[in-house]
This record gives C-alpha cells, structure tokens and sequence, in this order.
C-alpha cells in the first residue's frame, strides 16, 4: 500500500458487533471461493452466525488448491497460475487476518512476454509512478518505434489514462475491445502482445470483451496506480497456504462450514422474511440474509430452483449472464528440469493455443520438493478462450519451441483441467449485469462477475463485492460494516481526463 492516492471506502457505520442486539442474526453464504469467504469473514467477525456451503471438498473456488495420488506419489494441484498483485488490497486484506506479513507470498520479480516474432518485454525495473511507468515500458519494448508512437491517436486513447468508474462503462461499455484498439492506431505488434494479455486475463478474445473492462484493466494495472506491475504469488500450494488456515479462522469465529454439497434451492417465509436453503445432502439451513457467491452457472441454477426470490426483471438479469469460453491448464512433471535461466512465468502472444508458462518450482513449494526428489521440473500451460478444437499437442509443440530442452524430457504424471466457468463481460452487457445489492431484503450477491461500481477486477473483484455484499447484510441489521479499499477511482491526470471528456463530446 504504497500509493498514497489510493482511495479508502469508510465503512459504513452502526453497532459494533451482533452482542449489541436483542438476537443474533444468522447468515448463509452459498459459495467457498473469494467472494464467499470474504462475506464469510466480514460477518463472522461483527458477530453474526454462519453457515458456508460449497460443493467442492475443497475452498477457494477457482483459486482453490487440492492433492491427487498416482503410483504412491502425491501432486499438488489446482487451476492453474494467479497473479496477486499490490493494488489488490481488499483480497490482501482477507489474507492478513490468518498471515499479517503475507509471508504465504512471494514477489515474481519479472514476467516477461514474448510474440511470435520472438520479441520479448520485460516489467522489469519500470518506474512505478504513471505515467512514466508505460512511457518507459514503450520506450525500451522491441515492439513499439517512435514512428508507431507518434501516429496513436492520442485523443481517442486518452480513456485509457484518464478512466472513471462507473463512467468509463457509459463512455465504452457499447464497443469491444478489438474495436476500441484498433481505433487508437496502435502498431499491430503491440496491440497485440501488450492488450491481449489484459483481455485474455478475461478468458476472452478482444472481439468479445467490453473496451470499458479493458480500460479499466488497464487504469488499475498501469496507468491508476503506483503499486507498480510486480506481482505476488503463492508459495504453496493455494490450499495450504491460504485456504485451510482461512477455514480455521473461520471455524474459531463460529463458522459452520460445509463441503462437498450444493445449494439445491432458496425457500423463502413472507411472515418472518426468513431464508431456508435446502442442499444436496439433505440439510436445511436458515438465515436471516443469503450471500449467493457463486459461478454464472451455479447463481442461474440456484435462481432458477428458487421461483421465491428476487423479481422478474431481476430474475431475468440472472439468466442473460453469459461464461467466457473454455479455458485449459496443462501440468506436466517432467522427468528432467529446464533451463536455469527459465522465468517462474512467461506469457506469450502469436502462440496460439498457448497463452502462459509457468515453471512451478521457481515459487511452489511442494513443486520444488517434487523437482529435487526427482531431477525434473513441474511445467503448466494455459491456454484461455480456446475453442474445443484446442489440442493439448498444439500447446506442447509451442512449449518445445519456446523450451527446446523440454522437447526430450518425459512426463512422469500429467494433468488436464478444460473448464468453461468464468463470466464474460461482452460489450453492452455493464448495465445489465446484476449489482451486489438486489430486489429482495435480505439476499445479496457476491463473485467476480457482478456489478460493483469500482475500479476492481478479477480476484479483487470477487473479495470487494464479498466484504461488499457482508456490508449490505449487516447495514440492514445497524451493524458497522467494512471499510473498502480500491485503486484512485478515476485518472490520475487532470489533463488527460479533459482529453476523455472531448473524446467523449465528439463520439456523441
């Protein structure tokens, strides 16, 4: 939390604690992963009783980590790679309360990207106060010439250095990002290997995804913030490092958790405005509010099961959401290591089906345990918005291009997760999407893919509307809340921000 114009969301205020009332208000939170042990946490902590259920064995949703057994040895799993970076603060927050140093993280000092020309970039060593961060990032790229640069349009580029949430999605949320891009006379290499990496971070090509959430990506991983480009990852395996110490502190604040079932259907009373969540195991559950934390196609299930909640308009909000195609994680225990000189991760553009390489034992510590044991190496390729067509051959002939040594080793054990959960954010879809708060007392919502008016994305997006949704709930029963923290809401640059407001002007 270095930047000092991070923007701090005061909590909202009230009682300090459930003790304060005449009876303790009960909750339940449909949903394990980010959201769901956010809102968890916020209420548990004010006191209030919960109950969490998630269908996995495990929580954490799609950050969740588990263990699978082949030939008596035991690998580490999950799906796939994520980046905590410093300007997630709500999401650091919730780690605090089991690790207050973080030390369940380590920095990734470099990822660089690579094209299909063999240029590379580097966040290496970048300045870390915008704009001068994506100045000296242009400056030294391969990709980038100042021809190239002189020829952007600057006018219609200034949204990208001058965003404003919620008013960005009004200026954008009508055009893709592919359009939005290539009206910017960006060079095509560039457009290419630095914006793609943002969409695709989405699970979406740029002809699918809304300009506005690409240029909000861009406000708080480049231009919003000075927390720089470095980012964090976990040094274990997601379960032990930060779910099963999560769950335990969840349990010592009086939290019922329940995994390994679903949320069948939401009954609602009209007399008390109570809640009864039936599940798959047979359990009723009751509570005075409902967090729904859950994928696209869970929420829609739910509702649909549930004819009692919310209103029809409502109802239909729920059943126009739409999941981001598929995407692919690829592990692979190899029977030698590869190159020293190797990144812990690269991204890579114009390598198509293959998106990212990680290299788990430069940070993983049960990988590294592995790849000492047995001389090898623990790789894993993601290849996002793939098509069905995308072969898993495909993505290991890219790895042999890129990793020549990787070519003659063998795989020990392999993995292959192919999973199609994620929400799309397609162009026009902003003021259609469902909010934190909802038509019905007592029920709100939680995930990366609903609204909240603030400049979050991804993992940060589910913990704010999770602490959000937590808020809503204990607001309605005069319990003080949690505060919010975010990136600066709007550019940095008043200058730029002029600039955006006449763009704005002349496409009306």
């Amino acid at each position: 939390m270095i930047d000092r114009r991070r923007h701090v969301h005061p909590a909202p205020p009230g009682l300090p604690e459930a003790a304060a009332l005449s009876s303790r208000p009960r909750a339940v939170v449909i949903g394990g992963g980010i959201a769901g042990l956010s809102a968890a946490t916020g209420l548990a902590e004010r006191g209030i009783a919960v109950d969490l259920v998630e269908r996995e064995d495990y929580l954490g949703g799609r950050v969740g980590g588990w263990t699978e057994r082949e030939g008596g040895a035991e690998l580490a799993m999950n799906r796939g790679f994520h980046a905590f970076f410093r300007q997630y603060y709500n999401l650091r927050a919730l780690l605090r309360r089991v690790d207050p140093e973080l030390r369940m993280l380590a920095p990734v000092e470099d990822y660089p990207l690579i094209d299909g020309a063999g240029r590379r970039d580097s966040f290496r060593g970048l300045p870390r106060t915008p704009p001068w961060n994506a100045l000296a990032f242009a400056l030294r790229s391969p990709t980038f010439r100042l021809g190239d640069l002189a020829r952007i349009d600057a006018l219609a580029a200034a949204p990208l250095a001058a965003v404003s949430v919620p008013d960005i999605y009004r200026r954008l949320d009508h055009m893709d990002a592919e359009t939005f891009l290539k009206s910017l006379n960006f060079p095509d290499s560039a457009r290419h290997l630095a914006f793609e990496v943002f969409s695709r971070s989405f699970f979406a090509e740029p002809a699918q995804l809304s300009a506005a959430e690409l240029a909000t990506m861009f406000h708080i991983y480049f231009l919003g913030s000075s927390e720089g480009l470095i980012f964090d990852v976990a040094t274990a395996n997601f379960d032990v490092s930060l779910w099963n110490p999560l769950r335990q502190y969840l349990i010592d604040h009086g939290v019922r958790v329940h995994l390994g079932t679903s949320a069948r259907r939401i009954a609602t009373d009209p007399t008390s405005k109570t809640f009864h969540v039936e599940t798959e195991s047979g359990e009723v559950l009751d509570g005075d509010g409902v967090v729904l934390a859950l994928d696209v196609g869970g929420l829609q299930q739910v509702v649909a099961a549930s004819p009692g909640l919310g209103d029809d308009p409502w109802r239909d909000r729920i059943r126009q959401l739409r999941t981001a195609p598929a995407f692919v994680v690829h592990r692979m225990w190899l029977d030698r290591p590869v190159d020293s000189s190797r990144p812990a991760f690269l991204g890579t553009a114009g390598h198509e089906p293959l998106d990212n390489i990680s290299v788990l034992e430069r940070y993983e510590r049960e990988a590294a345990s592995w790849a000492r044991r047995n001389h090898g190496s623990v790789i894993e390729l993601h290849s996002y918005a793939t098509s069905s067509e995308t072969s898993r051959e495909a993505a290991i002939e890219q790895l042999h291009q890129l990793y020549q040594e990787t070519g003659t080793a063998g795989v020990a054990h392999e993995r292959l997760l192919r999973r199609s959960d994620c929400p799309l954010f397609a162009p026009g879809m902003y003021a259609r999407r469902p909010t934190v708060a909802t038509p019905q007392h007592g029920l709100v919502l939680a995930g990366d893919g609903i609204r909240i008016d603030l400049p979050v994305a991804l993992m940060e997006r589910a913990a704010t509307t999770g602490f959000s949704a937590a808020n809503h709930l204990l607001r309605s029963w005069g319990i003080a809340g949690h505060e919010l923290v975010t990136v600066p809401i709007r550019g940095r640059s008043a200058l730029l921000r002029s600039l955006a407001e006449r763009q704005g002007r002349r496409r009306r």
